[in-house]
């Protein structure tokens, strides 16, 4: 899935590689998917996309943004993003792919559920998560400091949540989802279902510290080894608590982790360096 780290690497990969280069075809929706969202008729990307020229991407929270000479590409946590040589072979299943004049290609798929979302520079696309990831600092910048942090944390609903929720729900943190998580608090020592109220003032500012260590470590790295870059290649951040781990020791103080359900989801621990 696309959290921070990810769409940050795609981004600079996708602008240092496809920047300059036309679109001279477009296939979208060619695989069926209940979960594929578009931005209007999918039929309709051909007319927008063909002959567009790739100006430049970036990567704001969950979202990769494709900046074209007269519309935008828009893709968001669920989509793989992969780019194809003019000899290498494309996915039998896509829901969009962009071939360019060098004979190139780009292709999208939806994995679980995802954004495939395009608008002519003249249209108005509306998504709240898109807006908010575009008006939040990123943790990756100078405006993310701990007086912020705290700020975003103060509200009384939000400070009876457990850390997974206050931290990885809603979107507070853009891109900041349940994978970059788990690192982020086994850094800080600190449990998942642990109540945000019931944190000193110093494990506030270990697990600020800890967001800003982390999300930095794993963007500087191209992403985390449980992603994929635009080539298929794992990102170089080792990450320490995931599926891949788990029953395996913990780097730090060798008991296993643990794997847990959680709000809809997988939580990874340890039971020594993370207690209740």
């Amino acid at each position: 899935m696309i959290e921070l780290p990810e769409s940050h690497t795609l981004a600079a990969q996708i602008s240092q590689h496809l920047s300059g280069k036309t679109v001279i075809s477009t296939t979208a929706a060619h695989s069926p998917h209940k979960f594929a969202w578009y931005h209007g008729d999918p039929a309709d990307y051909p007319a927008k996309l063909n002959g567009a020229c790739v100006n430049s991407a970036r990567g704001l929270g969950m979202f990769v943004e494709i900046s074209l000479s007269n519309c935008t590409l828009l893709f968001n946590d669920g989509v793989n993003l992969r780019l194809h040589p003019a000899a290498g072979p494309i996915p039998a299943k896509h829901q969009l792919l962009l071939d360019f004049e060098d004979g190139s290609s780009l292709s999208a798929s939806v994995a679980m559920y995802g954004g495939v979302v395009c608008w002519a520079k003249d249209e108005l696309y509306e998504n709240i998560y898109y807006a908010t990831a575009q008006a939040k600092p990123s943790p990756l910048t100078d405006a993310f400091d701990e007086t912020y942090f705290r700020a975003l944390l103060a509200p009384e609903a939000v400070r009876k949540l457990p850390l997974k929720a206050a931290l990885a729900t809603e979107q507070r943190i853009p891109g900041l989802g349940n994978g970059c998580l788990q690192d982020i608090l086994w850094e800080a020592r600190l449990y998942p279902r642990r109540k945000l109220n019931t944190l000193a003032e110093e494990d506030l500012t270990a697990l600020y510290r800890s967001v800003k260590t982390i999300m930095t470590e794993m963007t500087k790295a191209g992403g985390r080894s449980t992603e994929k870059d635009l080539f298929g290649q794992p990102g170089g951040y080792r990450v320490r608590l995931c599926a891949e781990t788990n029953g395996k020791p913990c780097p730090r103080c060798g008991a296993p982790i643990l794997k847990e359900a959680y709000l809809g989801g997988s939580i990874y621990t340890c039971p020594t360096c993370q207690k209740v």
